[in-house]
């Protein structure tokens, strides 16, 4: 992540550097996620990740859902394209970023058929399957379900908060009832979790001894943080398509008032004619259709 963090950073400030216009709340956005990713994948939090089932749901959680939102919000797409010299390697970006808009693939992974299903199955088909005790059996499969974690999360949340061109758009509505069905599912998840009488798995089954943990009181932790703190990103999201919704909106109302008073409302008029050409009975057309000879 500090790459990345580097070289969004390092675009943000040549753009800066020359004048161009570039969001300071993005920035922060992004580079907050960065900050966020380290500290939950940090050696502070990521040993205790290894052995209790609390500390690797609450890792999960941020990486499934407060970390990617941040990044999203960054609109780290944009500010490569626009960062991006137009001549040399700058070139290759470019073609490779328009042929990645203009994929069938693309269109797939980012459509709610996909994201909602795969985003599900980061909790009920690593928890409720084998999967998980295979991949936390050893380091390599415990960094690669962390890693799985954060892309579901970004391929649930892009296509809901990204400002950046994506292959597919999702409606205000669309977006709206996305969240409302993942909610529900993720929320019963966290209960199951909650109240289940026996370890769910045998990975956190055996923490040090010296440490005195219950493991299953450690379980119900866990189970409470997937229902209850796993909802308030969702929450928050839900408030921010709702805002943008009612922007959209009013935005489109008042390019419709600009339109009207320049045309002199022709659109509203040729209704109007339209609806008493029925009433008078005589033959009519739909407004905006035209007749041939």
């Amino acid at each position: 992540m500090l790459a990345i963090a580097t070289w969004y950073l390092a675009s943000a400030i040549r753009l800066w550097s020359t004048g161009r216009s570039w969001s300071i709340t993005r920035t922060i956005s992004f580079l907050s996620g960065c900050l966020l990713t380290a500290y939950v994948l940090g050696a502070g939090i990521e040993g205790y990740g290894y052995e209790m089932f609390s500390v690797f749901m609450f890792q999960q959680l941020m990486l499934t859902m407060a970390i990617p939102a941040l990044l999203v919000s960054g609109s780290p797409g944009t500010l490569l394209l626009r960062s991006t010299p137009h001549h040399g390697l700058g070139r290759a970006v470019f073609a490779v970023a328009f042929a990645g808009l203009r994929s069938r693939f693309g269109r797939l992974i980012l459509h709610p058929a996909f994201t909602i299903p795969l985003f599900l199955a980061m909790f009920y088909g690593v928890y409720f399957t084998a999967l998980a005790d295979r991949l936390l059996a050893s380091w390599a499969g415990h960094v690669a379900l962390e890693a799985a974690f954060l892309l579901a999360g970004i391929l649930f949340t892009a296509p809901l908060l990204s400002r950046d061109p994506l292959p597919r758009r999702e409606t205000s509505a669309g977006r709206l009832v996305d969240m409302f069905i993942e909610m529900p599912l993720h929320a019963f998840f966290g209960v199951i979790v909650m109240t289940a009488t026996a370890p769910l798995l045998r990975s956190f089954s055996s923490p040090p001894s010296s440490w005195n943990l219950d493991v299953l009181a450690d379980q119900g932790v866990a189970g409470g943080l997937a229902w209850s703190f796993g909802e308030l990103p969702s929450l928050i999201i839900i408030m921010v398509l709702m805002v943008r919704w009612h922007r959209d909106d009013t935005r489109k109302a008042a390019a419709a008032d600009r339109q009207a008073d320049r045309d002199g409302d022709a659109e509203l008029t040729e209704y109007n004619a339209y609806l008493d050409r029925i009433r008078s009975g005589r033959p009519s057309t739909a407004p905006g259709t035209r007749t041939t000879p």
